[in-house]
């Protein structure tokens, strides 16, 4: 039987969270795989949260594990250290493992649209890129994409982080900027959702996507794991496909079991909210035409050469090294 514990405190949410642990002698016929993600098991990917209901990934073979973390950097560093197999990270932390030198390999368009933007309260004057200059601006985590992509709409005009003052806001990053504790702060659409529920007042929203519409997340192995499991990571990715066109179909039930699921899901009609937004940014004409999973090679291209001629990167990157698409299951 799957075992999955809901993690409800900051204390409880240290360690692995174990999503389709197995016992007895059959457990012994599933291959363990461990996701690294880049946050706590919010109801944004119930899909994931789901297994030990739905099993997508029991049925190939898999007992799947989920690691919580604080960004999509995080992400691929709790990867680097053994501790997982696949990183659910995010282009930017990519781009700027890969200029550190680490090999690694995309494998998976989780989102592949750029659901990252700034907002800030219309009083404060804040409504393109220039406006953030001398601010205060929120974020996840300094490892976080929404870091990341705050620098890429400052380098756009000509800023850099030293032209604002970065504070660390922690996933609810919508507080400080109510209370006033910062002007501005980067966050992604369900957030901003969830804000507007909470009572966040008329605010401009700066979209990264204007910019540059870069996937959100994507899946990421070490080049010795992609060349070394392949079968597994194929059906890895064909179980994953499949808990996502699940939760397409199916937001509403998808809802429900965010209610037990996911520690933020409390309340169903907020976690239908945010499975729709997150539904919307699954899909591109890319994924229409070939397939969820889908990548658009120029995108990642034209990501890691936007980096490198900001600064943000040191060296040129050549992405069709990167990423790899053998291993995305076939369009349904």
């Amino acid at each position: 039987m799957g075992l999955f514990s809901r993690l409800v405190g900051a204390s409880a949410l240290v360690g692995t969270l174990l999503l389709g642990g197995m016992s007895g002698a059959f457990a012994q016929a599933l291959d363990k795989v461990t996701v690294a993600g880049w946050s706590q098991p919010i109801s944004e990917i119930t899909n994931l949260l789901a297994e030990p209901d739905k099993g997508f990934f029991k049925a190939k073979g898999i007992a799947l594990d989920y690691v919580p973390g604080t960004g999509g950097g995080s992400a691929i560093q709790t990867m680097l250290t053994g501790k997982a197999d696949v990183a659910f990270t995010d282009p930017a932390a990519l781009y700027l493992a890969l200029d550190k030198g680490e090999k690694l390999v995309a494998i998976y368009n989780i989102y592949p649209q750029n659901v990252f933007n700034v907002v800030s309260p219309k009083a404060n004057g804040i409504a393109k890129p220039a406006d953030l200059k001398g601010k205060r601006v929120g974020v996840y985590s300094l490892s976080s994409g929404t870091r990341q992509n705050l620098a890429v709409l400052l380098h756009q005009v000509g800023l850099s982080e030293k032209d604002v003052t970065i504070e660390v806001t922690g996933l609810l990053n919508f507080a400080p900027v109510i209370q006033g504790q910062v002007d501005a702060t980067a966050a992604t659409d369900t957030g901003l959702y969830v804000a507007r529920l909470k009572g966040l007042p008329e605010v401009n929203v700066i979209e990264v996507r204007d910019s540059l519409n870069l996937p959100s997340d994507i899946f990421v192995v070490t080049e010795e794991t992609y060349r070394s499991k392949k079968p597994l990571l194929a059906r890895f990715l064909a179980a994953y496909r499949d808990s996502a066109a699940w939760m397409i179909a199916n937001p509403e039930e998808a809802a429900r079991l965010a209610v037990t699921r996911a520690i933020n899901g409390s309340d169903e009609a907020v976690n239908l909210g945010i499975i729709k937004l997150r539904n919307a940014s699954t899909v591109s004409e890319t994924t229409e035409r070939e397939g969820l999973g889908a990548f658009d090679p120029g995108v990642m291209q034209k990501g890691a050469d936007t980096f490198h001629q900001l600064g943000l990167i040191a060296r040129p990157l050549d992405m069709g090294t990167v990423v790899r698409t053998d291993l995305i299951p076939p369009k349904q």
